[in-house]
């Protein structure tokens, strides 16, 4: 994960979290590493790429989600400390 960007999506409900990730993906030169439920309809979807693809994909990925539900939060973490590894399924 060196040198790279973590983008994160919060969403309620998994609608909505795969919506943002297809915009994501295709808007961006980055890989979905992983979701995880977080509860109460919450899911959290985790990106990777370079830092401008990143924050690109999160941007486009929110505006995606909200027309079809419910953006709780995102956020763009420019090259993440490698102990966040263990909260974040990576690839």
């Amino acid at each position: 994960m060196a040198k790279q960007a973590l983008g994160i999506l919060e969403t309620k409900g998994l609608v909505s979290l795969i919506e943002g990730a297809d915009a994501a993906l295709k808007s961006a030169d980055i890989t979905m590493v992983g979701w995880t439920k977080i509860g109460s309809g919450m899911v959290t979807g985790f990106f990777a790429g370079d830092v401008a693809a990143v924050k690109a994909g999160i941007d486009a990925a929110a505006a995606a989600a909200a027309q079809v539900g419910e953006v709780a939060s995102m956020q763009v973490i420019p090259r993440p400390h490698d102990d966040i590894e263990g909260f974040v399924p990576f690839a």
